[in-house]
């Protein structure tokens, strides 16, 4: 990787970084800059503004990361239902990349940025309906095996994970991580009816 790739990069990790902690709105070009070993002009050189910065970090640092985390366990699993209850317990329990108290990188952008942002919105969309199909396939695996109760409404049941999962992480802003016990005890109970 060049010079230009590898600052690239590097913007865009000191921006995910500091947005996850303050938010997008919050966060200031020149903030970033002031906590790198970059000038304006390189930032300006790869990112023509700040939204421009915002959506490729969605694209470049989120999708692939998220596709890693939120995807991949479930393209092939003879348990999708246990393994969904894994995935959500593992991101729950994660305290090297998430914390508590700032929630979701994801969802926060979803909440601050979606509303008011159609590119935000489009992008956004993209990354959490990923998540949603990639549910619902490993669901209608489960249905073809016999794993998963034949009359699961596979779209119904993302949704209702995906809501779930980002209503925890905003949850747990305010009640702490003792919030996240509780979700998976009934996460798990409502998994179970789906067998």
């Amino acid at each position: 990787m060049n010079k230009a790739a590898l600052t690239r990069q590097a913007i865009l990790r000191k921006s995910f970084e500091i947005i996850y902690r303050k938010g997008y709105q919050s966060t200031s070009i020149d903030e970033i800059i002031a906590t790198m070993q970059v000038t304006k002009g390189a930032f300006f050189y790869h990112f023509k503004n700040k939204e421009e910065m915002g959506l490729s970090l969605i694209k470049e640092v989120m999708l692939p990361n998220m596709h890693a985390i939120f995807i991949e366990p479930l393209t092939a699993t003879a348990d999708p239902l246990s393994v969904i209850y894994e995935m959500i317990n593992g991101l729950l329990s994660d305290i090297i990349f998430f914390d508590v108290r700032y929630g979701c990188p994801a969802m926060n952008l979803v909440e601050e940025m979606a509303p008011i942002s159609e590119s935000f919105c489009e992008q956004l969309n993209f990354l959490v309906k990923e998540w949603q199909i990639a549910i619902e396939n490993c669901l209608e695996e489960g249905k073809k095996t016999g794993v998963v109760n034949l009359d699961t409404h596979v779209k119904q049941v993302a949704l209702f994970i995906t809501s779930g999962y980002a209503g925890i992480r905003n949850a747990g802003k305010i009640f702490g991580i003792e919030a996240y016990t509780c979700y998976l005890k009934e996460l798990k109970r409502y998994l179970d009816q789906l067998r």
